[in-house]
């Protein structure tokens, strides 16, 4: 079984280019036999949890997983019933939403004017970029802009921020970079002060 495994995920593949323990940054390195069966048995949520089980790495694991999609080597492996019943499932309940909707009820739904006394002026909920600030509002700002930075944001880009809060980021991004973007909280207070800050930028929560 596990030789005829190997051979049909070898064979798949070498379709997308890839060589299973090769000298391309894109090779994946294998470092468990039992790899074969597994992705056989279990097919994409056997690849991700036997790479967290340390079972294969690759150099540019990014590129690797892009070459797998694109030559949609994920068509030719069975479906894992046990994958197939959580996302159903998920889909039927949304518990995780529900428990979001509710934590974030319980922490955010107070008021804003808590959080506007205890935060800085753009009332960033995170940590502070101290290195050269004097005060919170300095130390805020020195993150957004290390964090911009880092992202290569330019004029023109499109970005989305998950877990947006006041808009904080958003407006930041906005105001010195040129950017538009979406950002999403669950929290209803959050959202109408971020858009009541964000007013004339190309940005909304």
């Amino acid at each position: 079984m596990s030789q005829s495994a190997k051979r049909f995920v070898v064979s798949q593949l070498d379709k997308a280019g890839i060589t299973p323990n090769g000298d391309r940054p894109t090779d994946p390195q294998i470092h468990d036999e039992r790899l074969w069966a597994r992705l056989l048995r279990d097919g994409t949520l056997g690849l991700g949890e036997s790479y967290m089980d340390g079972w294969w790495d690759a150099p540019e694991l990014d590129q690797f997983l892009f070459k797998l999609m694109n030559a949609h080597i994920q068509d030719a492996f069975p479906k894992d019933l046990a994958e197939l019943w959580s996302v159903a499932r998920g889909k039927l309940l949304n518990l995780q939403r529900l428990h979001v909707t509710e934590v974030g009820e319980k922490h955010y739904d107070i008021g804003n004017d808590l959080y506007a006394a205890m935060l800085d002026k753009r009332m960033i909920y995170s940590c502070a970029y101290w290195r050269d600030a004097g005060d919170l509002d300095a130390a805020q700002e020195a993150k957004l802009d290390l964090v911009c930075r880092k992202m290569g944001l330019a004029p023109g880009m499109h970005i989305l921020d998950i877990g947006s809060g006041w808009g904080g980021f958003l407006q930041f991004a906005a105001e010195r970079y040129g950017v538009s973007g979406v950002g999403v909280t669950v929290n209803k207070d959050q959202a109408a002060l971020a858009n009541a800050r964000t007013a004339g930028l190309n940005v909304a929560a």
